[in-house]
């Protein structure tokens, strides 16, 4: 049930026009409980979506009535009049629902740079609609209206110890950290303090979505948002807690890997051995992002040499004549040279790992990426029209 699988949720997706398919295009997610704590990460991407620059505003003081979010257009460089467009929208949700307008979040996704008088009236028919269609049951239609070139809505959920973490997530493309990626809701039914949750967000996004880098494309709309309304009266061990989150976030992470545009492999980056947490996911970055290395694995050719020469552009501390590569589990490289033949390796599946062993500490970390296909350049190429 996505978000609403905790106590006190409600959620809508509902149809408005806004894409070209007729398919689900607004959200809506609005917490009934007790307590109305909110936290959230945005992108750090210098140029910021209105939805953004509202949505950091709204969460100063940590309380969070309702979120709405919308696809087919990110409102994104349209203005002053994208900014009153989030206004009203979040505007238009509290007078519904009787709240107040700085309590509402707004997150919004879609083509930069576009946004009018229709896309408006859209977006706020979508939020009297949705209001009138929440319902505990709506966290599916609700994961529907958030994708854009998703192919499949991304939900996850987990209970523990009588308390629930529900999520939805949207994203295939401009997937790379910077804080959090893409468009993602949590929420639950565990009793925290404001404090707490904004703690509890950070450490899992910190080892999620921040190492979920497929195409190496920060967006300006990235929101990865918690709310917790404490239906179930528990406080839960934090330690769990954070926990449990985390395993969320990493479900949700993996399906937006899986479902990332034109992809043909899913490539895991293992770093070990490194001297800190740091360097290695500054390594296992840097091959993430190596378009060279993407390709070659697209062609399913274990070309461990555009490894060596990635992590060589990075500061982080090691000798590249004394690293250890493999990949799906046959080491092609053994002290920065050639070791099992190329010809044993089968990269024929989707899923595909890479081990980097740094043998400069005992440091790890992972990082998930995609190949570059010629899927993925057609898509991207072809998106605004």
């Amino acid at each position: 049930m996505s978000v609403t699988a905790p106590q006190g949720f409600e959620a809508a997706g509902v149809a408005t026009g806004l894409k070209s398919t007729g398919a689900l295009d607004v959200a809506i997610v609005v917490n009934r409980g007790p307590r109305k704590i909110g936290a959230a990460v945005f992108t750090t991407n210098r140029a910021k979506a209105n939805p953004i620059i509202w949505s950091q505003q709204v969460i100063a003081d940590r309380i969070v009535e309702a979120i709405v979010l919308n696809s087919g257009g990110a409102n994104c460089f349209t203005g002053a009049f994208g900014f009153q467009t989030t206004h009203q929208t979040a505007e238009k949700a509290a007078e519904l629902l009787q709240v107040s307008a700085g309590d509402v979040l707004v997150c919004s996704t879609g083509l930069i740079g576009t946004g009018d008088e229709v896309f408006r009236g859209r977006v706020l028919d979508g939020v009297e609609r949705g209001v009138a269609a929440l319902s505990a049951d709506g966290g599916q239609d609700a994961a529907a209206a958030i994708m854009t070139t998703d192919t499949v809505a991304k939900t996850a959920s987990v209970t523990r110890s009588g308390w629930t973490i529900g999520g939805m997530a949207k994203g295939a493309g401009m997937l790379a950290p910077g804080l959090a990626t893409m468009l993602v809701v949590l929420t639950t039914d565990a009793d925290l303090e404001a404090v707490e949750a904004d703690a509890a967000l950070r450490r899992a996004t910190g080892v999620t979505f921040d190492r979920l880098d497929s195409d190496g494309c920060m967006s300006t709309n990235d929101q990865v948002t918690l709310l917790a309304n404490g239906a179930t009266g528990i406080r839960p061990d934090l330690d769990e807690f954070a926990s449990a989150l985390t395993e969320v976030c990493r479900e949700l992470s993996q399906k937006l890997q899986q479902d990332a545009e034109g992809a043909s492999h899913d490539i895991t980056i293992v770093v070990t051995n490194a001297e800190s947490e740091a360097d290695a996911v500054e390594v296992g970055r840097s091959v993430a992002r190596n378009n060279l290395f993407k390709a070659a694995i697209f062609g399913n050719d274990p070309n461990w040499g555009r490894v060596l020469a990635a992590i060589g552009t990075t500061d982080a501390r090691f000798d590249p004549y004394d690293v250890d590569v493999s990949m799906n589990g046959v080491r092609v490289c053994s002290a920065g040279g050639p070791d099992r033949p190329r010809e044993e390796v089968d990269l024929t599946p989707r899923a595909t790992l890479v081990e980097i062993d740094l043998k400069t500490g005992d440091a790890t970390a992972t990082i998930l990426t995609n190949d570059l296909t010629h899927d993925y350049v057609h898509e991207n190429s072809a998106y605004a029209s």
